[in-house]
C-alpha cells in the first residue's frame, strides 16, 4: 500500500527513509509470482480440451545491470475455461491465433486435473507457477474488437454479425442467411423454404370439409 499526499509524495519519501532495498526485494519476489497473463493460442486438443499458449507479453530480465526483454516459453496442456454448469455447456471452435487470458492457480493443479473431485494432494509445492494455468477464452485486444456491439440486447453471434441470435426484452430475433432445424434447412427471406418447400407457395393435398384433416405438405 502506498501512502501519499496531495503533492504526490509517499510517506517514506516525506520521512526521508531509504526504501530502495525493500523495494528491490519486493520486486524480486513479485517477479516469481504469476497471476494472469494474456496469450495467443497456438494449438487446441479437442480430446483433452487443452491448449498450447504463447504468452503475449515478454518478461524483463536484468543481467549484470542491463535489462532485456525475453519471450516466455510456450505454456502446454493448459485446460480451457468455458461457460458450463448444471449439465449444460457452451462450446466454441478454439482456433490457432485466438487470444486468451491465462490464469495461474495458487497450487499445483496436476492431481486435480487428472482425477477431479476433492481431497487432491499437491504433487509439487509450487505457487502461481506457469505450469498451473487455465486459459480463459473471450478476451481480446483492440485490433480484434467486436464490430457493431449492441448495448440494448444479448446476442450469440459470429464476429462479422452476419449470423445472430439475440434476445431483446421478451423478443427473440434470428438473423442468418441459412438456419438448419433438425434435418431440414430454413432459408430466411422472401422465399422462406422449409425442407426444400417454399413456405408461402405450398399446397395441401387431400383437402376435406367439416372436421376432417388434410394430409402433409406437398
Amino acid at each position: 500500500m502506498t501512502y501519499g499526499d496531495r503533492n504526490g509524495l509517499d510517506l517514506p519519501t516525506r520521512m526521508g527513509l531509504d526504501c530502495e532495498p525493500y523495494e528491490r526485494v519486493a520486486g524480486q519476489a513479485a517477479a516469481k509470482l504469476w497471476v494472469h497473463i494474456p496469450g495467443i493460442i497456438q494449438s487446441f486438443d479437442p480430446i483433452f480440451q487443452t491448449v498450447t499458449v504463447l504468452p503475449a507479453i515478454m518478461e524483463i530480465v536484468t543481467s549484470k545491470g542491463a535489462e532485456s526483454n525475453v519471450q516466455l516459453p510456450l505454456l502446454v496442456d493448459v485446460p480451457i475455461a468455458l461457460p458450463r454448469a448444471g449439465g449444460y455447456c457452451l462450446t466454441l471452435p478454439v482456433t490457432k491465433g485466438d487470444e486468451c487470458l491465462v490464469m495461474l492457480a495458487d497450487h499445483c493443479i496436476d492431481s486435480w486435473w487428472q482425477s477431479g473431485g476433492a481431497g487432491n494432494i499437491q504433487m509439487d509445492r509450487r505457487r502461481h507457477d506457469l505450469s498451473d494455468g487455465f486459459a480463459l477464452l473471450g478476451i481480446w485486444s483492440q485490433p480484434h474488437i467486436i464490430p457493431g456491439y449492441k448495448t440494448d440486447r444479448a446476442q450469440l453471434r459470429n464476429d462479422a454479425g452476419t449470423a445472430v441470435v439475440e434476445i431483446v426484452g421478451t423478443t427473440i430475433n434470428i438473423t442468418a442467411p441459412t438456419v438448419n432445424v433438425g434435418n431440414s434447412t430454413v432459408v430466411i427471406g422472401d422465399n422462406t423454404t422449409i425442407d426444400g418447400r417454399v413456405f408461402l407457395q405450398h399446397k395441401h393435398s387431400g383437402v376435406t370439409s367439416g372436421t376432417g384433416q388434410t394430409l402433409g405438405v406437398v
